[in-house]
């Protein structure tokens, strides 16, 4: 027998000002609730005497299925491993009552969180569940559930290889400088050739390529800098004699992109023709070929993780894809945000709208979102600065967060236990009815429920509330 005070403390996670059952442990009737709690084993708890208890603290009763679902089965196929949440023994499952304090611990903290994820509110959660009967519990939770869909769907057709060293050639900005104009030029050529046009009147015949790029002749194609210097990367430091020479090492590196081009977009229609099965969007940005090496890199050894090849897992890989047109690739990004299971953003050195968008895209659309960040400044900024960091699922309004790591292993990990449906949750209060909950391996909060009572109701009231604006039409029928 556990005395009431140990029992009161082990509980208190439970109790808030909600106004639904987490209220049930701090109303008037709380010291008869909890003396009915304190000798399981002599007393199980039944679903009738649990209804008892609830209805003293005027809350709804529960469903047989609820009671069942959540105290006394594991629930192999439940979103995440509810086996890992604390308290857990196998040999409650199965039985008919709740037999001891661990036990009702276990059944609770599964429910609260439950509630966090799919709903934001305890209470909400709760008025939702205890009407529901077995199978439609068990249909709640299925588009959640990965694990058989991913592992029995085979491979997918291969992407087409390009050497990573030649990848920043697929990007926007090499597209621009390669692409034959109405003249029959390439946008670089007409540059390079202006600027070694100025250099020779100014008396320099033999320069780099840099030297055209960052001289005083540069001066007029300085919105360009980025875009040539990207372009230009391959033959930057060698030397022109003449204007031959300009259009030799541009149509070298041309045909180059003709063929790297046409094997991306080859590429962009072979992720296209998987959206329906994507697991994985990466988003980052990049700028130089650095950035293109970079991220080649980082896509090769989280997705090269054994674990997740055994899933015969679908991802886009940006270093790898190209679209016909500009408007295009924001068409097909979108697309694949939407479908996916997950993102990975690639944080970098520097912040871009790009990439920051399509995270907090993802985010609004309720998916996990893992950012990447290889600077513990820069993951901290993220994990409690950056304010897309935190948004609300646009569709349910429940606050969701993203998973912060500087970590390749750990994306993976993250990764392969979204899939597989293994992910891990620890639920906090951080003071009386505020409720957070935080991933295990990344320690960040992925949801949470205040304890503004003005702030919650509003919230609530307003955001499913449809405005709809009545017309002298309407109000005279």
């Amino acid at each position: 027998m556990l005395p009431v005070e140990s029992i009161k403390e082990k509980l208190n996670i439970f109790s808030g000002n909600g106004g639904g059952i987490d209220s049930w442990l701090s109303c008037s009737k709380t010291q008869t609730i909890l003396e009915s709690l304190k000798d399981l084993e002599k007393y199980p708890l039944t679903r009738a005497r649990f209804n008892q208890l609830l209805t003293l603290a005027h809350e709804a009763p529960i469903s047989e299925a609820m009671f069942k679902y959540y105290w006394l089965s594991s629930s192999a196929d439940h979103p995440y491993d509810v086996t890992a949440i604390p308290e857990y023994d196998e040999s409650w499952i199965n039985s008919a009552f709740i037999t001891s304090i661990d036990q009702f611990y276990w059944g609770m903290y599964r429910f609260y969180v439950d509630a966090l994820l799919y709903f934001g509110s305890i209470r909400t959660a709760y008025q939702t569940f205890r009407e529901l009967s077995d199978d439609e519990l068990k249909d709640f939770f299925k588009p959640f559930v990965f694990r058989d869909a991913v592992s029995n769907r085979g491979l997918a057709l291969d992407s087409n290889t390009i050497p990573k060293d030649d990848r920043y050639l697929i990007s926007e900005m090499a597209c621009k400088s390669y692409e034959i104009g109405a003249k029959g030029e390439t946008e670089i050529t007409k540059m390079l050739l202006d600027m070694y046009k100025e250099s020779q009147l100014n008396g320099r015949h033999t320069v780099s390529i840099r030297q055209l790029l960052t001289g005083e002749n540069s001066e007029k194609y300085k919105e360009y800098q980025m875009q040539l210097e990207l372009s230009a990367d391959d033959y930057m430091e060698e030397t022109i004699q003449n204007e031959e020479d300009i259009k030799q090492k541009v149509g070298r590196v041309s045909d180059k992109f003709k063929a790297i081009h046409t094997l991306a977009l080859d590429n962009t229609e072979k992720y296209l023709s998987m959206v329906g099965d994507l697991d994985v969007y990466v988003a980052t940005s990049m700028r130089t070929r650095y950035d293109f090496r970079t991220m080649a890199d980082f896509c090769e050894r989280v997705f090269g993780d054994e674990r997740l090849k055994s899933l015969n897992i679908r991802y886009f890989d940006p270093t790898l894809s190209a679209a016909r047109h500009h408007e295009d690739k924001g068409l097909i990004e979108c697309l694949m945000v939407k479908c996916a299971k997950a993102l990975v953003m690639h944080a970098g050195a520097r912040d871009s709208f790009g990439k920051d968008a399509e995270a907090t895209m993802a985010l609004s659309l309720g998916k996990p979102v893992v950012i990447f960040c290889n600077e513990e400044g820069r993951k901290k900024f993220f994990k409690e600065v950056h304010p897309l960091s935190r948004l609300i699922h646009f569709d349910t309004g429940v606050a969701v967060g993203a998973l912060v790591t500087s970590s390749e292993r750990d994306v993976s990990e993250l990764l392969y236990r979204t899939l597989t449906n293994k992910m891990q949750y620890v639920l906090e209060q951080r003071e009386p009815g505020y409720l957070i909950l935080k991933e295990k391996l990344t320690n960040c909060i992925v949801r949470l429920q205040t304890n503004d009572d003005y702030l919650r109701e509003t919230f609530w009231n307003y955001y499913h509330h449809k405005l709809h604006r009545v017309n002298k039409d309407e109000i005279s029928k």
